[in-house]
């Protein structure tokens, strides 16, 4: 994930260094630390020079050590860890008036993997944190909506869980990681208002990529991406197909899509559409910019109220390829009219290279 970087503060930074080496240049080598190994020559004679002020272009940060399960990490932030062999799922339960249904147990619940019944292992309804990259287009034509998109989407993060770690990543041509995960407001709208509204939009990338970070990156289970845009893709090396097949990795974050779109964008709307379905989001299309703050309410309230349900799949997940998952919910007070919302599937096995199908 690409970090943006300031000239002029990058060159100050450098000259810093370059003037601390050249003064540590006639020292000897401290000592290294006791049960570590000395730095190689190269290293030595370099001084701190090796320290860069940020992390070079596509570098994904360090991964997280895993916590301990079912508890807080040292922050205090709740972690939910599952087994290794479980898939975990996270569902939204509508009645047939379109409102979320959040009485249920575990009981009304029926899961369904290419058409065989699992056995539910773990079953919670809380309103646990997620991990979101919040992906928004700075191409061009987003130049006059952005100080409402940012307002909305700082609102969606208000509307949240207060524990939640919410990234940044803006995205023309190119995408950018503006803010990694935090809870901090005021750091978050300083990353959402790095806008350069230019180029083009590389929708599918910025999204396989703010995947990849949330996967490498974040220490909490169910994670989310929230992207809004204005067009059609038109600068990405990724297909919609293989942006999808990235997103439908197992234990994939869940997409909710805003499209501020024109009426003749039908490639740009289905787009959203598929990446939503296929993950157990959902795909809003505004009429107008002053429907977006409303939405982003709606999504952090869908959120909020989810079922993660857990089941260990019968077929072995060491035989890889794409597996069907449905979900069914029945209960007494509401009938069988009830839809559950959740991912359509998922690959088992190790995830496909970049650009990979």
């Amino acid at each position: 994930m690409r970090r943006r970087n300031d000239n002029v503060l990058l060159l100050f930074l450098l000259l810093i260094t370059c003037c601390f080496a050249n003064a540590q240049a006639g020292a000897p080598a401290p000592a290294a630390p006791p049960g570590t190994s000395p730095a190689p020559a190269a290293d030595q004679a370099n001084g701190s020079a090796s320290a860069q002020p940020s992390a070079p272009a596509n570098q994904a940060p360090p991964q997280n050590a895993t916590p301990a399960p079912d508890s807080s990490d040292n922050s205090g932030v709740f972690v939910f860890k599952k087994e290794v062999e479980e898939v975990v799922l996270h569902a939204t339960v509508i009645d047939n008036k379109q409102h979320i249904v959040t009485n249920l147990d575990k009981s009304s619940f029926s899961v369904f993997e290419d058409g065989h019944p699992q056995t539910i292992t773990s079953f919670r309804h809380e309103d646990i944190p997620v991990a979101m990259c919040i992906v928004v287009d700075n191409s061009g034509s987003m130049r006059e909506k952005r100080d409402k998109v940012n307002a909305a989407a700082l609102n969606l993060v208000r509307a949240s869980n207060p524990n939640d770690e919410v990234c940044v990543v803006n995205f023309n041509d190119e995408y950018y990681l503006d803010q990694d995960f935090t809870s901090n407001i005021d750091k978050l709208k300083e990353g959402l208002e790095k806008i350069e509204a230019r180029g083009g939009t590389a929708l599918y990338d910025a999204v396989v990529a703010s995947a990849t970070h949330l996967k490498e990156g974040a220490k909490l289970e169910e994670k989310v991406i929230f992207v809004v845009t204005d067009g059609d893709d038109n600068e990405s090396s990724e297909t919609l197909e293989q942006a999808v097949r990235r997103l439908q990795a197992e234990n994939g974050p869940t997409v909710y899509a805003i499209g501020i779109l024109e009426d003749h964008s039908k490639h740009a709307k289905r787009a959203l559409q598929v990446m939503c379905d296929k993950t157990g989001g959902i795909a809003f299309l505004p009429k107008t910019l002053d429907e977006v703050d409303a939405i982003t309410r709606t999504i952090a309230h869908d959120i909020r109220s989810q079922y993660t349900i857990g089941y260990k799949p019968a077929t072995s997940k060491n035989q890889g390829g794409y597996r069907e998952v449905k979900v069914e919910a029945k209960s007494p007070d509401h009938g069988s009219k009830l839809t559950v919302r959740t991912k359509s599937g998922y690959y088992a096995g190790p995830e496909p290279a970049a650009g990979g199908q």
